[in-house]
């Protein structure tokens, strides 16, 4: 998964935008979700993410609340995979915390840790340095679908080419997988807008497959 924020602090800041890839055990890809997000603030570095205010008013985007049950329906019994996973993870718990919803400790795989395992390591741990050291390419930086896509391009890579130890590497992804069956996942109940539009951003990648339990304009 990826997101994009207001600010670098999960405390202080929010979600603006979001996506999903969900992935199989062979790590293909499975289906996809993406949505902008009202911060119900600021939307804060557009220098960075691309993203205004007048774009989420014009596209009528929901509050986390409103996506808040569908993504959990999306996450539980999934291994969280993320680069730099620990602050997406840190985004997603602030936000459910907003909502009086302690979010799971999901078990993690981080890329960028991935990444510095690798003999040689990549001269940089960026999503992009080490995408292009790893052969990913050709995807829009800072679109949370677009970085959620090459995360799990990644991801798929560095599984097929385990790293020396190798046999350590597959042991921690099968307690992570183990991990994530058996979590216990919080049941929201059904909220006012709960069955918002989820709305994907202009000019973001081209759609593929969506999961068919919650589509990209519907939860």
């Amino acid at each position: 998964m990826d997101l994009e924020a207001t600010g670098s602090s999960s405390r202080r800041h929010r979600v603006v935008e979001l996506a999903v890839v969900l992935l199989g055990g062979d790590c293909s890809p499975q289906g996809e979700f993406s949505t902008l997000v009202d911060p119900q603030g600021p939307v804060g570095a557009t220098h960075i993410h691309g993203i205004e205010d007048r774009q989420l008013k014009r596209a009528r985007a929901p509050r986390f609340a409103e996506i808040a049950p569908g993504l959990l329906r999306l996450l539980r019994g999934r291994v969280l995979v993320g680069h730099n996973v620990g602050c997406d993870r840190a985004f997603l718990a602030a936000e459910y915390a907003r909502i009086g919803v302690e979010f799971p400790a999901v078990p993690e795989v981080c890329t960028m840790r991935l990444a510095a395992l690798r003999d040689p390591a990549p001269a940089r741990l960026s999503l992009r340095a080490c995408a292009e050291a790893a052969g990913v390419a050709g995807w829009p930086a800072h679109m949370a679908l677009g970085d959620a896509r090459a995360t799990a391009r990644l991801f798929a890579h560095y599984t097929r080419e385990r790293p020396q130890g190798g046999r350590a590497y597959v042991e921690r992804e099968e307690a992570a997988l183990a991990g994530a069956a058996v979590l216990e996942w919080p049941k929201l109940p059904v909220v006012t807008g709960s069955g918002a539009l989820w709305v994907r951003r202009k000019g973001n990648v081209p759609g593929r497959k969506i999961v068919p339990y919650v589509r990209n304009r519907s939860a």
